[in-house]
């Protein structure tokens, strides 16, 4: 039987995530599986997955041969580049370069946007994957491989609840900018449509009416610039859905360049030319420790196809 205490740092965090950060070799499906079978416990009682801690608790968790399969932390080397914008004692603003995934996916390659900042909080002495009980620090937002820009990573348990409480409840203004194929001739318009999701083959379909299984989707765009049938855009997602951006302008018939996905493929563009540039904190209730963030506004300066597409070297006009 382990034991494991909850302490500040760790509070606030739903049960099955602190399980899944804390050992990272243990599956959800397993960790799920513990929970039904009463492997785990909280107090003395059963418990459910998405139980909040609070400093404090005792988890006990019975399932000693699990635990006993260590994870393989770091055997790897992977580059340790970042591209910081912003870092204070509880968060990273990160520029992501296009190509780099942010967590592990099907290509199973080590090189991750998560698992450079945790060798670089490593290499700092802020994170210790040793200690197997302390907060792992985490992603609070995500973006596809081929989209470059902006990710916050959290360094303690209270800024990952926040921020992520706050792009839920959109306290945080996320801009994108996108160039699209052809004149756009509406200068700015909020779009409307249905979007459903077809996972296994990881795309997904926007109707203009609702189906069983679509949800509604809002996309808010307004035009910056056009050059010889192209048109640079900047985006604002009212709703954030997979691939929203890059299937919603092609429905309406303008997909983006170098999406070969959901538009045509290109020899000139190896991704998709989609940039999350620009994160503005717009706090209307209260942050806690992330108050001093409140007004401020981060943007990436480099987008790599408006000098090369548009005669444009920075993100002003």
């Amino acid at each position: 039987m382990r034991e494991i205490v909850i302490n500040e740092n760790d509070a606030g965090q739903r049960l099955d995530r602190f399980l899944a950060k804390t050992f990272t070799h243990l599956s959800h499906g397993i960790i799920r599986s513990a929970l039904r079978k009463n492997r785990i416990k909280l107090n003395g009682k059963r418990v459910n997955a998405d139980e909040r801690l609070v400093k404090g608790d005792v988890l006990r968790l019975y399932m000693d041969e699990l635990l006993a399969q260590k994870a393989k932390i770091f055997l790897y080397e992977i580059p340790r580049d970042l591209n910081i914008i912003y870092e204070d004692e509880n968060l990273l603003i990160l520029d992501k370069p296009v190509g780099l995934p942010v967590h592990d996916d099907n290509e199973n390659s080590p090189d991750t946007l998560i698992n450079r900042v945790l060798l670089y909080l490593q290499d700092k002495g802020d994170f210790k994957p040793e200690n197997e009980f302390s907060f792992r620090p985490s992603l609070c937002n995500r973006i596809d491989r081929n989209t470059g820009g902006i990710v916050v990573a959290a360094k303690n348990a209270e800024c990952l609840r926040i921020i992520s409480q706050k792009l839920k409840d959109r306290e945080l203004t996320k801009l994108y900018l996108c160039a699209v194929r052809g004149a756009v001739t509406k200068r700015a318009d909020t779009l409307t449509a249905e979007l459903e999701k077809f996972p296994e083959q990881n795309k997904v379909k926007i109707t203009a009416k609702k189906t069983l299984n679509s949800r509604t989707i809002k996309t808010a765009y307004r035009v910056l610039d056009s050059g010889e049938n192209i048109s640079l855009l900047e985006v604002n997602l009212i709703t954030g859905r997979t691939h929203q951006i890059r299937a919603h302008m092609a429905f309406i018939g303008h997909p983006l360049l170098g999406d070969g996905k959901y538009g045509k493929l290109s020899k000139t563009f190896k991704y998709q030319a989609l940039y999350s540039y620009k994160l503005r904190f717009d706090f209307k209730t209260n942050a806690g420790i992330l108050e001093y963030l409140k007004g401020r506004e981060f943007e990436v300066k480099d987008v790599w196809f408006l000098e090369k597409y548009f005669n444009i070297k920075d993100n002003k006009k």
